[in-house]
């Protein structure tokens, strides 16, 4: 029993003023004084202007009404946007645009006429014309392609480079052919990356070797193809002068429509009127087989800067 008791009294007891101390705050010494609270750090002026006009009374700043709709206000100035229209060039275009709409679809004669009275611009503009064909561009058998030479040219300096080889090189140079070769030709495309020409003919037996520059000129449109008229079967000399007088490639779009330069605004009129004949027809000769109904469904003149005016063809 002793023993026991004298485990039970080897526990440690709580001490009575340790608990009391507990509770009891410490209080503080007679020769130190309290320490002060820190100032709060200065606030920035950005800060300190926030902080501002929230404890400021909401009536103070009362929100401005948004602007209506159609009421004007500070619009902002972005980047690309052409200057407005000054009032003649305003009434110009308007008295134009009143005077086809009132025609209508008119003759050829007198819509070339019309195009060159709304000229506005100081440069040379191109003469172009638009068709809306009534065909399936997602059958391969609609898809219209193919190349027209023109009475009277585009009026421009086309550059010409012909792939051939022997004595088709010396007839091709005397036709007016810029560049006229073979390997030297298409190595130069190949390593140097030369591409300073406007249209590409190859005769028959070297579009073997021409072949190799489908990823260059594929793109760009200027493989030569049979379906465009650049894979010369027949004589050299006559295809380049064709495209040297001013032949005119022309392909649908995904929309079924057909675009092209049919010359300049300085031609004369009886000239634009005799190219763009020479381009309806051909287009008109070019119909695809399976076509059912309306094939040309319009025909669009207009220039470079110039009003778009139906034409009755």
């Amino acid at each position: 029993m002793a023993k026991k008791q004298s485990a039970e009294g080897a526990e440690p007891k709580p001490a009575e003023g340790a608990a009391e101390a507990k509770e009891a705050k410490p209080e503080p010494k007679e020769g130190k004084k309290p320490k002060a609270p820190k100032a709060p750090k200065p606030e920035p002026p950005a800060a300190a202007e926030a902080s501002a006009a929230e404890e400021a009374p909401k009536t103070a700043a009362a929100p401005k009404p948004a602007a209506a709709a159609g009421e004007p206000g500070k619009k902002k100035k972005r980047a690309g946007v052409a200057p407005s229209r000054g009032k003649k060039l305003r009434n110009q275009l308007k008295n134009t645009w009143q005077k086809i709409k009132k025609e209508g679809a008119m003759a050829l004669p007198k819509a070339v006429t019309l195009l060159k009275q709304s000229k506005r611009v100081k440069f040379d503009e191109t003469v172009e014309i638009h068709m809306s064909l009534g065909v399936d561009t997602t059958q391969s058998d609609q898809l219209v392609r193919g190349t027209v030479p023109l009475p009277h040219g585009v009026g421009k300096t086309v550059r010409v480079v012909v792939f051939c080889q022997g004595d088709n090189v010396g007839k091709a140079k005397e036709a007016g052919a810029d560049f006229a070769g073979s390997d030297d030709l298409i190595d130069k495309i190949q390593k140097q990356g030369w591409l300073e020409f406007d249209v590409a003919l190859a005769t028959q037996d070297l579009m073997g070797k021409v072949s190799r520059l489908g990823k260059t000129l594929g793109p760009r449109g200027l493989m030569p193809t049979p379906k465009a008229g650049t894979v010369i079967t027949g004589d050299v000399a006559q295809a380049v002068k064709d495209f040297k007088a001013g032949k005119v490639e022309y392909r649908t779009d995904k929309g079924g429509n057909v675009h092209a330069g049919v010359g300049k605004m300085s031609f004369e009129e009886d000239k634009i009127a005799a190219n763009v004949t020479a381009f309806v027809d051909a287009i008109k000769a070019a119909k695809p087989t399976g076509i059912k109904g309306n094939y040309v469904k319009s025909i669009t003149l207009s220039s470079t800067m110039g009003p778009g005016i139906t034409l009755a063809m």
